[in-house]
This record gives structure tokens, sequence and C-alpha cells, in this order.
């Protein structure tokens, strides 16, 4: 169940940042709708890196798209791979 409470209640942050936790942000509302989130350090960074991921993956989707792709035996003799 999402923590939701209302952006006067940072008045006494501490009680706020002590309910945020790994998985379990603290949504915050302004005149009854939402406008901020606070997150744990670490579903932030998770965040970011699944968007940097997503963004290398279009671009790797595009590149394929545009300049055909590679069979799986053209990427192991560029890595070098054998099959012994």
């Amino acid at each position: 169940m999402p923590n939701i409470k209302p952006i006067s209640d940072l008045r006494n942050y501490s009680d706020v940042l002590r309910d945020v936790a790994i998985g379990a942000p603290v949504f915050l509302t302004k005149n009854g709708r939402g406008r901020y989130a606070i997150l744990d350090m670490q579903d932030f960074e998770k965040t970011q890196a699944t968007l940097r991921l997503m963004n290398e993956l279009a671009k790797g989707r595009k590149s394929g798209e545009e300049k055909g792709w590679l069979s799986l035996e053209d990427v192991e003799k560029k890595l070098g791979v054998t099959n012994e």
C-alpha cells in the first residue's frame, strides 16, 4: 500500500523520512494531488541504472534497424569466441 502524506507533514521531516524504506517510497501531495516522491537512495540508483540500460538497448535496436543485425556467428567472431 503506498505511503501518501500531505506536504505539510514535512514540518516534521524526520517522521516522514523514517517511513521511507527500500521499495517503499513516500509520496507527498500538494493541494490533494500527487506532487513529490521521496525514495531510498538504493531505489534511486536502481532506477537510474535501469534508465541507462533502457537507453543503451534503444540505441542498439536503432543501430540494428538502420545498419542491419549481426548473426550469432558474426558476434562470436568479433568477440574472439571459439566453439571447442
